[in-house]
């Protein structure tokens, strides 16, 4: 890493270490030392009021959040934040962006009536970018909702349904696949929770003592942590080359088999942590849930596997079998 990036890992790690001690205060109080940070403008070139980061900077913070299980939309503000400065629109004053993971309606005259579902902290958002079927991405701003319906995640984070009936909308004129930015933010993010999981796991196994002495010096115990790490090492590599890619400005293949590969990590992770851990790991008292909660909501959403399977399936076919080799290693 750059110096640049060690202080802003530093800052991060910090930040969001302090904010996960008072994780059930109001997301108002939460998020206010967030947006102070900057956080939310990292994408966004520093001539225009932004942080100027690169794609790799977004990699580095975005995973610090999933592996500290920071309840906040630290990432789809940053994502929401950049889609809005580079399709040239004016921001608005207060508050952030998030992304609609799905959409259903119709626009015209700049006008939206339908609904954007799955939001993540729809509710305490400024502004949703939201995709329509033919590919044109639309800044709604929710205080124009006529409806929002309350839902959460398995980790009971938000993920609200918004109505909106001939709501204004602008178009957002930068080109880019929504649902493969939302899957590029979801595969950081289970990279960092992985690798927090597998601490907590270690940890767990060389205190534990059983049939005197520590977990950790079973050989089944031993080869799991092994796979486990093999895993999370997968993960987080499949991520950091899709964030590359995204530098170099096109990371459709990356993304899908960052995503794909760290969805497969989930199964095996969670499922590994908690045979470890035992009872204890399912308690609410006991960290491990924050991040397997998470773990197993990110799988399925922007994407789940059989939906990058047959992205990726569809994208090496119609290169033909005469280009996969070389369209894998370039």
């Amino acid at each position: 890493m750059s110096e640049s990036q060690t202080m802003l890992v530093e800052t991060a790690e910090r930040l969001f270490a302090d904010l996960v001690q008072t994780r059930d205060a109001d997301f108002s109080a939460l998020w206010q030392p967030v947006a102070q940070s900057g956080f939310p403008l990292l994408l966004v070139p520093a001539e225009t009021g932004g942080f100027g980061g690169s794609w790799d900077d977004a990699c580095l913070v975005t995973r610090l959040a999933g592996y500290y299980a920071l309840p906040l939309p630290v990432g789809e503000a940053v994502i929401a934040g950049f889609l809005e400065r580079a399709g040239g629109l004016q921001p608005i004053a207060d508050g952030f962006g998030s992304l609609a993971p799905r959409t259903e309606g119709r626009f015209g005259l700049g006008r939206f009536s339908g609904l954007v579902a799955g939001v993540p902290w729809g509710r305490d958002s400024s502004f949703i970018v939201a995709q329509l079927e033919d590919g044109t991405l639309l800044r709604l701003e929710t205080a124009t909702a006529v409806r929002v319906e309350h839902h959460i995640s398995p980790a009971e984070e938000p993920r609200d349904t918004i109505y909106f009936e001939a709501a204004p909308a602008t178009v957002v004129t930068y080109k880019a696949d929504l649902g493969a930015l939302g899957a590029l933010l979801r595969a950081a993010q289970i990279a960092g929770a992985l690798d927090a999981a597998l601490a907590l796991s270690v940890t767990y196994a060389n205190q534990r003592v059983q049939f005197g002495k520590p977990l950790a010096r079973f050989q089944a115990i031993q080869q799991s942590l092994a796979f486990f790490a093999e895993e999370a090492a997968a993960a987080n590599c499949a991520a950091r080359a899709a964030f590359a890619a995204m530098q170099e400005g096109a990371a459709g293949f990356e993304i899908a088999s960052a995503k794909l590969r760290a969805n497969r990590a989930v199964g095996a992770g969670t499922a590994i942590a908690h045979q470890v851990h035992g009872a204890i790991g399912i308690t609410r008292e006991h960290g491990l849930h924050h991040l397997t909660r998470r773990l197993l909501g990110w799988r399925s959403e922007f994407g789940n596997d059989r939906f990058w399977s047959n992205r990726l399936g569809r994208a090496v076919a119609a290169a033909g079998a005469d280009n996969f080799w070389t369209g894998l290693t370039g």
